[in-house]
């Protein structure tokens, strides 16, 4: 029983070797390899299509937003850090007892 295995593996090497060895076989392989990344082009062109006509937010929506998102934290930020100086300069002219600036 084991040598009709090993006969068979390797016939079945030697074939396989004289398959792989033709040209056609390189042809059929590229043209293989460029179908299968047309269809997965396409069938992300048609998840992209139904996602759009159903109006749920895609790749591109999620990631323009995250973009506003922070932009709009940063000015969140900086106004944040504006009022407390206007609130310490605030405070600083209630003190009584201190100089002004526009006093002699």
């Amino acid at each position: 029983m084991a040598e009709i295995f090993r006969e068979s593996e390797a016939s079945f090497a030697k074939l396989t070797e004289q398959l792989v060895r033709r040209e056609a076989f390189g042809e059929v392989l590229a043209w293989t390899t460029e179908n299968v990344m047309a269809l997965t082009k396409i069938a992300f062109d048609v998840g992209d299509t139904v996602v759009r006509s159903l109006r749920l937010a895609g790749r591109a929506d999620i990631n323009r937003l995250g973009r506003q998102l922070a932009r709009t934290e940063d000015k969140l930020e900086t106004l944040l850090q504006e009022m407390e100086a206007l609130r310490a300069e605030n405070r600083a002219a209630r003190q009584p007892g201190e100089l002004h600036a526009t006093e002699p």
